[in-house]
C-alpha cells in the first residue's frame, strides 16, 4: 500500500506539474502569436499573394506591435528568471559543523531512497522543510563530485536539478532525542525525491520567479519611469500566478502525500511519540519567547541561550504539570544538540536571528544591544527592567506636577516612594466629585458624603453610602457613583497616555539601526517579521509600570530579589516564593482606584511603601 501510495502522490504532483507548465507556455504562445501574425504577413507580402494598402498597413503595424509585445515579453521573462527569490532567513549549519548531524540525514535518505539535502541549516521556529536554495544569487553552486550523490544519479554525467536546503526548527534540536529528531525529519527528507523530478522541479522555478518578480514591482526607491515598467512586470506576473495558483497548491500537496507515504516505513511508532514533542516544544518555544525573551529585547539585551532555555523551560513544566511526568524520563537519553560540534555557538547565532525576526533588532551587537547569560538574567534584566519602568513613573508624575508624598522629611522629601504612586493612583477613590450644578437636588447629595462606606467596598466602588438595607438607590446615587467611577478612570487614563508617550519618544531615540549585511537573502525592511504580540494599550503599560515600582520598593525595603521563572518570565522572590499574587492587587487600583487589597499585601509582606527606593 505504502508503494501505491507513493506512486498515487507523485504522479498527482507531476500532472499538477505540468499543469503550471502548461501555463508558462501558454504565455508564450501568447506573446508569440504577434509576432508570427507579422511573419505570415511579410510572407505573403513577398510571395505576392497579400498584396494592396490595407496589407501593407497591416504589415507595418502587426511587425511593430509583436516587436513591442516581444521586447515586453522579454522583459518579462528576463526578470521572472533574474529576480531572486525569497529565502527564508536561518542559520546555516556547515557539515564541519556537525557531522554526526549530516551522516544521520544522509543515512535517513539512504533507508528512504531518496537524494540528500544538499546542506543543513536551522531556524528559530518550531518547524522543519525543505527549501530550494539554487537559485544564482542564493549562494554558490554546489560542488564538483557532489551532483550525483545529491540527486542520486548513480554514476551519470546527466546534469540534473541540486537537492533543496533541509531547514530543521533549533528548538528541536535542544528538546528532542536523537530518535525523535530522525523520526520528525524523515517525512521531510522524504520530500527530496519528487522535488529531483525535472517537471516538478521547473514548476517550482517558474512559480519562485513569478512570485520574485511581483515582489519587484513594488520595490520602492525607483524613479518613475522604473516604477512604471516595473509594476507593469508585476502585473503580468500577478495574472500568470493567479491561473497557476491552484495547480501549484495541489502540486505540493501531491508531494507532501508522496513523502509521508514513503516516510511511512521509517521509525513510524517512534513517529507517534516525536509528534508529541513536536507540540511541546512548540508551547515552551512560544512562553520562552513571550514571557521571558520579549522583555530583555524591549531592554536592548538578547539572550544569547533560548534553545537551552527551552530544554529548562520544558522541564519545569514537566515538574508542574502531572501530565507531562513522563517526559522527564527522556532526558537521560542522548539530545539531538549533540549531533553538534559546538552547540553553545550555534545556540547563540539561532538566538540572535530570534531575535532579529520577532523583535527587529540589528544584526550585531552593540552598546544598547548586548547579549545576556541566563544566570545574569534576574539582575541584568529583571532588576533593571523595573527600576527603568519606575524611573519613567515618577518622571511622568514629575511632569504632571503631582507633589511628592506628604508627611515626609528631608532628605527624603524629594525620593521616589511607592506611597506617592498608591496616593495618587486613589486619591479621586476617597473623594466623590462635585455632581454638575443641574444635579443639585438637596436631600440624595447631602446623604452621601454623610456617611460614606469602606473603601474596599462593592458600595464605596460605586460612590454609595453604606447599605443600611435593601432599598433600591436613586438616580441621583447611580449618577454620583457613575461620576466617581469616571473620575477614577480619568486619573488613570491620563497618567496612562503620559506614559505611552514617554515611552515612544524614548523608542525613537533609541531605535536599533537594522540594517543587514549585502548577503542577506531577505527583506530586513520590515522587521520584525513575526511579531510576537500586538502593541501594549496604556492601561497595560501603566500597569506594568506600578508593578515594577510594588517590586521595586519589596525589593529595597524588605529584601526581595528578581528572579526568572521559565514558563512566566520576570518573577519577585519574597522569602524565597514567588510572589504570584501581585498582580490582581494591583489591577485593583489601576482600574478602580482602590488601594486596600495592594496596601494590606505590603504590610503582609513587609514592604515600607514610604521609604524611598532606587532608581536607574
Amino acid at each position: 500500500m505504502t508503494g501505491i501510495g507513493v506512486e498515487a502522490g507523485a504522479q498527482a504532483a507531476r500532472s499538477r506539474a505540468l499543469a503550471v507548465l502548461r501555463i508558462r507556455s501558454r504565455a508564450l504562445a501568447v506573446a508569440l502569436l504577434p509576432a508570427a501574425v507579422a511573419v505570415v504577413l511579410l510572407a505573403g507580402g513577398s510571395t505576392g499573394h497579400l498584396v494592396g494598402g490595407v496589407w501593407d498597413a497591416a504589415r507595418l503595424v502587426m511587425s511593430v506591435f509583436g516587436v513591442l509585445v516581444l521586447l515586453a515579453a522579454g522583459a518579462i521573462a528576463l526578470v521572472v528568471a533574474r529576480a531572486r527569490p525569497a529565502v527564508s532567513p536561518t542559520v546555516a549549519i556547515a557539515e564541519e559543523a556537525a557531522p554526526d548531524l549530516y551522516r544521520m540525514v544522509r543515512d535517513l535518505a539512504d533507508r528512504l531512497d531518496v537524494p540528500a539535502p544538499s546542506a543543513i541549516a536551522l531556524t528559530p521556529d518550531c518547524d522543519s522543510w525543505l527549501e530550494d536554495r539554487t537559485h544564482p544569487a542564493h549562494g554558490p553552486p554546489p560542488q564538483e563530485g557532489r551532483d550525483d550523490e545529491i540527486a542520486g544519479a548513480g554514476g551519470s554525467h546527466r546534469r540534473v536539478p541540486a537537492a533543496p536546503v533541509l531547514v530543521i526548527g533549533s528548538p528541536f534540536l535542544w528538546w528532542m532525542r536523537v530518535g525523535e529528531l530522525r523520526a520528525v525529519l524523515a517525512p521531510v527528507v522524504a520530500g527530496t525525491g519528487p522535488s529531483a523530478h525535472p517537471d516538478i522541479a521547473a514548476a517550482r522555478r517558474f512559480v519562485r520567479g513569478l512570485d520574485a518578480a511581483v515582489a519587484v514591482g513594488s520595490t520602492p526607491g525607483r524613479c518613475p519611469l522604473t516604477r512604471v515598467l516595473c509594476a507593469g512586470v508585476a502585473s503580468a506576473a500577478r495574472l500568470m500566478l493567479r491561473g497557476c495558483r491552484e495547480h501549484a497548491a495541489l502540486m505540493e500537496r501531491g508531494v507532501a502525500a508522496a513523502a509521508a507515504e514513503r516516510a511511512q516505513a521509517v521509525d513510524y511508532g517512534l513517529r507517534i511519540v516525536a509528534q508529541e514533542q513536536v507540540g511541546l516544544a512548540y508551547a515552551g518555544w512560544d512562553r520562552l519567547l513571550t514571557r521571558v525573551a520579549l522583555p530583555a529585547w524591549r531592554m536592548g539585551r538578547w539572550p544569547s541561550r533560548l534553545d537551552a532555555g527551552v530544554v529548562a523551560a520544558l522541564t519545569e513544566l514537566s515538574r508542574r504539570d502531572r501530565l507531562a511526568e513522563g517526559f522527564a524520563s527522556r532526558l537521560g537519553e542522548r539530545p539531538a544538540c549533540d549531533l553538534l560540534e559546538e552547540p553553545g555557538t550555534i545556540d547563540e547565532a539561532a538566538s540572535l536571528l530570534a531575535a532579529r525576526l520577532f523583535h527587529g533588532g540589528p544584526a550585531e551587537n552593540g552598546p544598547d544591544w548586548a547579549p545576556v547569560d541566563w544566570q545574569e538574567y534576574p539582575e541584568e534584566v529583571v532588576d533593571r527592567k523595573w527600576r527603568l519602568d519606575a524611573a519613567r513613573l515618577h518622571r511622568v508624575l514629575d511632569a504632571q506636577g503631582v507633589t511628592r508624598t506628604p508627611g515626609t522629611t528631608a532628605p527624603d522629601s524629594h525620593a521616589p516612594t511607592l506611597a506617592r504612586v498608591l496616593t495618587h493612583l486613589s486619591a479621586s477613590h476617597h473623594a466623590a466629585p462635585e455632581p454638575p450644578a443641574t444635579r443639585q437636588t438637596g436631600p440624595a447629595l447631602d446623604a452621601s458624603p454623610s456617611a460614606p462606606a469602606p473603601s474596599n467596598t462593592p458600595a464605596a466602588a460605586d460612590g454609595e453610602t453604606a447599605p443600611q438595607g435593601p432599598p433600591a438607590p436613586d438616580d441621583e446615587s447611580v449618577r454620583a457613583g457613575a461620576g466617581t467611577r469616571t473620575a477614577v478612570e480619568g486619573e488613570a487614563e491620563t497618567l496612562a497616555a503620559a506614559l505611552t508617550a514617554e515611552l515612544a519618544r524614548e523608542e525613537a531615540t533609541t531605535s536599533h539601526p537594522r540594517s543587514a549585511p549585502e548577503t542577506t537573502p531577505w527583506d530586513d525592511t520590515a522587521l520584525p517579521l513575526f511579531p510576537l504580540q500586538p502593541p501594549r494599550t496604556a492601561r497595560e503599560l501603566l500597569t506594568d509600570h506600578v508593578t515594577a515600582m510594588v517590586c521595586c520598593a519589596a525589593i529595597d525595603t524588605a529584601g526581595a530579589t528578581p528572579g526568572l521563572d521559565w514558563l512566566d518570565g520576570p518573577s519577585l522572590l519574597i522569602n524565597g516564593e514567588r510572589a504570584a499574587d501581585l498582580t490582581p492587587r494591583v489591577l485593583s487600583l489601576v482600574e478602580d482606584g482602590d488601594p486596600a487589597p495592594l496596601r494590606a499585601w505590603l504590610v503582609k509582606s513587609g514592604i515600607r511603601p514610604e521609604k524611598p527606593v532606587r532608581l536607574v
